[in-house]
């Protein structure tokens, strides 16, 4: 998405000068202008394509808590930098910077239309959502605190995959999200994973893709490899949709697609449906 840009001449100085204008917004989709008013209140799902763009971790906790219901917990919990690794230390800081939240992961407890949950939720502009081992942290506790307080939980990804800088400290909690959500899965807790562009690599094949039941919005990019990574393994002609919400759809990786004004609502029936509400 791109915020617009306009050419104005200056009366006094008779000059050309750009200025930043707010008032419109390009489609990443169908790269239509689009009046940013209007794609605000439309959740930032162009109207003329339907291309979905992404929230961050404030918008889409507006999206799905009810007003006023959401409390954060385990806000602390943030990454190191145990490796030593080059440039990590920027790069935190920098994803701080653009996302304003301390780690790539909000979770905590709120009301979806009235029924308690846990809830957690992922940001791409923290490093492109990845999953260190403070996130991978964070994902257990929620589950485990879904697990205490005998609440559903629903965890909403957005994620390039495992976060590289913190090596097989990040691998590791592929495992750990796993095995929590094994707990949760053995006492009958409804664990219900929303997938977002994109959700990827070892996001994916942890915790994302065990829920009880896997919703994903429209064209989100979901798979293990990226494009680049499937080219060089020579896969030359992959379908049309390859690695989308749909093409998953069809093989039976998630169980359904979900527009985003159809969400909270269609995740009210099936927390319903779980917790006999």
């Amino acid at each position: 998405m791109q915020r617009g840009w306009f050419v104005r001449r200056s009366r006094t100085e008779g000059l050309a000068i750009d200025e930043m204008n707010d008032a419109w917004v390009k489609c990443n989709g169908c790269q239509q202008i689009l009046f940013a008013r209007d794609f605000e209140r439309n959740l930032k799902v162009c109207p003329r394509c339907g291309h979905h763009h992404r929230l961050s971790a404030r918008e889409r906790i507006e999206l799905l808590a009810d007003p006023a219901t959401f409390v954060e917990r385990d806000a602390e919990v943030v990454s190191a930098d145990p490796l030593g690794f080059p440039e990590y230390a920027d790069k935190l800081s920098k994803g701080r910077a653009n996302s304003g939240l301390p780690e790539a992961m909000v979770s905590g407890t709120c009301t979806l239309s009235g029924i308690p949950i846990v809830l957690a939720v992922a940001d791409f502009a923290f490093m492109g959502g990845s999953m260190g081992s403070a996130v991978g942290e964070k994902v257990a506790r929620a589950m485990e605190y879904a697990l205490e307080q005998r609440l559903p939980i629903v965890i909403c990804s957005c994620s390039g995959g495992a976060r590289m800088q913190e090596g097989l400290l990040s691998l590791m909690q592929m495992a750990k999200t796993c095995a929590a959500a094994a707990k949760l899965h053995e006492i009958g807790i409804p664990y219900i994973s929303v997938l977002t562009d994109p959700t990827m690599a070892g996001v994916l094949a942890s915790y994302a893709s065990v829920g009880d039941v896997v919703i994903a919005e429209p064209g989100a990019l979901i798979g293990f490899a990226g494009q680049r990574v499937a080219q060089q393994a020579q896969v030359v002609k992959p379908p049309p949709n390859f690695q989308t919400a749909e093409f998953q759809l069809e093989h039976g990786m998630v169980d359904i697609v979900v527009p985003r004004k159809e969400l909270k609502h269609t995740l009210q029936r099936i927390l319903r449906f779980f917790t006999g509400g």
